[in-house]
């Protein structure tokens, strides 16, 4: 079980939480690719957990385990709400972000922001952990704005592990609230890798992950040199097809060729199943873009995922016409 994993100190990669990104169309593709990775939901707001259509924001198929439920939020009682809801629906983790610079986030007084207040952030981890029997983490950053990374970040940590955090995965930057839009918030500020090593040094038998501009596999594995897991974000959706190797050179499995026309047959099924549900065939295939980089055929699978797939009445042979693009000998039939 994941829970186990995060005690014995087992290496672990985790596909990041991403707005917009990874829904569920985006985790189902993830998992084909990698059995043993960790996968992450897009952040969803408390309020939204508690009031809002939870099928829609919460559901996820069951091959996704193991799977983690982003919460946003700076009301314990509701987090603690939030969180009892997501146990319900099965995660195997419970994640608070600390770590989303988003104006929108921001308004909210959550995300980033709250690296300002280890004190409440603490107070939100207690309030979840005690309606929670998995395990309950924290994503944040190295600090925000003026402050100074080595005091910032130990001091949520030392709050956050005192409440019972489980594990704690650190975007090895700062975020800068002023001055910078989320976007630039993802590239401008310096990464400080080292900052996170020192903070697994500091806590040895704590699980500590690092996130943030991991390029590959081979960042990946350096990184787990240093601590026990890595959150691979847009590299692993921008060029999907690097998860392949992820079972391999992560976790030790035998090295095995990826069987493309099981892809794309599970690809397909899944489409038609959100299609007869009333869904469109993009919500699936905006995700699949990022497959077959540098592959001979990856442009024209592409405009064909880009173009087809928006069209009325586009079906699932959308896909299947996609694949065939890409060269015969990576593609059996």
């Amino acid at each position: 079980m994941y829970a186990d994993a995060l005690k014995s100190g087992a290496k672990i990669l985790a596909i990041a939480p991403m707005m917009d990104w990874t829904d569920r169309h985006c985790r189902f593709l993830h998992r084909l690719l990698t059995r043993k990775s960790l996968l992450y939901t897009e952040m969803v707001v408390a309020d939204a957990a508690i009031h809002g259509k939870r099928d829609r924001l919460l559901g996820y198929d069951a091959s996704e385990h193991p799977v983690a439920l982003q919460l946003g939020g700076s009301d314990p009682g509701k987090l603690a709400e939030a969180a009892r809801i997501g146990v319900d629906f099965g995660y195997d983790e419970i994640n608070l972000n600390v770590g989303c610079p988003s104006d929108r986030v921001q308004s909210g007084t959550f995300g980033a922001c709250l690296m300002r207040e280890p004190d409440l952030v603490a107070g939100c981890i207690a309030a979840m952990k005690a309606m929670s029997p998995v395990p309950v983490t924290v994503k944040c950053r190295i600090g925000v704005d003026d402050q100074d990374p080595e005091i910032a970040l130990d001091d949520l940590a030392a709050k956050v592990l005192d409440a019972g955090a489980d594990a704690i995965w650190v975007h090895a930057r700062k975020a800068w609230l002023q001055g910078l839009s989320p976007k630039e918030n993802r590239d401008i500020p310096p990464l400080d890798y080292s900052r996170v090593y020192r903070l697994k040094q500091k806590y040895p038998n704590v699980f500590i992950g690092i996130n943030g501009g991991v390029a590959d596999l081979s960042e990946t594995v350096e990184h787990l040199n240093h601590v026990d897991g890595v959150m691979l974000g847009r590299a692993a959706y921008h060029n999907t097809s690097v998860l392949a190797d992820a079972d391999h050179l992560v976790y030790g499995d035998p090295e095995t060729a990826v069987d493309w026309s099981f892809i794309r047959d599970a690809m397909m099924e899944h489409a038609e199943r959100h299609i007869a549900s009333g869904g469109r065939l993009g919500h699936v295939t905006r995700h699949m873009i990022g497959l077959f980089q540098g592959v001979e055929g990856a442009r024209r699978y592409r405009q064909i995922l880009s173009s087809d797939a928006t069209r009325p009445g586009a079906g699932p042979e959308v896909i299947a016409r996609a694949f065939e693009a890409v060269q015969p000998s990576l593609i059996a039939a």
